[in-house]
């Protein structure tokens, strides 16, 4: 595995994104981070974008800014979107699904990263109930909507973290177990989760036209580091490693409109349909690439992780 950092700030920029007039997508955590930047870019590009987000009073300000910025003011819409809440989560994409709108673009974005051990409101740790399960609800329950825009996209934000795991990739059984791991495990499971959702969702949706990638987009200086400060304080390891990265801006941290590149890449340009690219991997700035772990690229532990999470969202909504 190479060093997080290994890429090249060279490649795509936002001026390749088509014009995406008539285009419809939803990017959740929308509101901040590199989730605000694919949003700005996509409403920049001419799609309607709808901002699926918790907090309701985050998103109506980073709508606005949206708005100001681009001198319009019907680009963005919230929707709300509680991924720690299955049937709120569910109730979000029927919201959608009653627009009758085509889904040509889809970005899961929103996450949170090292966070104290905690449940979701359906019983669930975490960081891979809000990083994945939430997100598997959400996009399955949108996929005619998707199918009805294809050729379209999903887009699976993961990290390099995903290396960062169990022995076992995922401990199905131990979920919930807060002595199995520690807080970066636990993330690292949920972001190993991200990419093989991506593969499986790939290989279903195969005769439909709808590309599923996932990627790690960088090392950005965002507000999902809440979660490690919190844990280890301002002062703890992690605190030090922003410090670090900051500092070195231009050579090794990228700013959240960099931090975006790749996933709009993904979202947007033309290489994705033309050439078929579906149930990858990639890096920054759009680079495809084979630099996962094996449990990555497992698809024994992938349809594994299909069954464990369709039997929990049939149980809980």
């Amino acid at each position: 595995m190479p060093s997080p950092f290994t890429y090249v700030k060279t490649g795509y920029s936002v001026d390749m994104i088509p014009d995406l007039t008539g285009k419809v997508a939803i990017v959740t955590g929308g509101n901040t981070g590199i989730g605000y930047e694919t949003v700005h870019a996509l409403a920049k590009a001419g799609a309607k974008v709808f901002m699926a987000s918790r907090s309701e009073e985050r998103a109506v300000e980073a709508i606005a800014k949206i708005h100001k910025d681009l001198g319009k003011s019907d680009m963005v819409e919230f929707l709300r979107l509680d991924l720690q809440d299955l049937k709120q989560t569910k109730t979000a994409a029927l919201n959608f699904l009653a627009m009758s709108l085509p889904l040509d673009i889809l970005v899961n974005n929103a996450g949170i990263m090292a966070c104290p051990f905690a449940l979701t409101k359906d019983g669930i740790e975490s960081q891979m109930g809000t990083n994945h399960l939430g997100h598997f609800l959400f996009t399955t329950t949108l996929i005619p909507a998707l199918e009805k825009a294809a050729p379209s996209r999903v887009v699976c934000v993961s990290s390099f973290g995903h290396s960062i795991t169990t022995e076992v990739g995922i401990n199905f059984e131990r979920i919930n177990d807060e002595s199995l791991c520690s807080s970066w495990q636990r993330y690292g499971q949920s972001k190993l989760a991200n990419i093989l959702f991506a593969r499986s969702l790939a290989k279903r949706l195969a005769s439909s036209k709808v590309y599923v990638n996932s990627l790690h987009p960088g090392v950005v200086h965002t507000e999902i580091m809440r979660g490690p400060a919190n844990l280890y304080g301002l002062t703890g390891i992690f605190s030090g490693l922003s410090w670090l990265a900051t500092g070195l801006t231009g050579m090794i941290a990228l700013t959240p409109k960099q931090g975006a590149l790749t996933q709009l890449y993904l979202a947007t340009s033309p290489d994705i349909s033309d050439q078929g690219i579906s149930g990858k991997y990639f890096i920054p700035f759009g680079k495809e690439s084979d630099d996962c772990t094996p449990f990555a690229k497992d698809d024994d532990l992938a349809e594994k992780l299909w069954e464990w999470s369709q039997n929990i969202v049939d149980k809980i909504h």
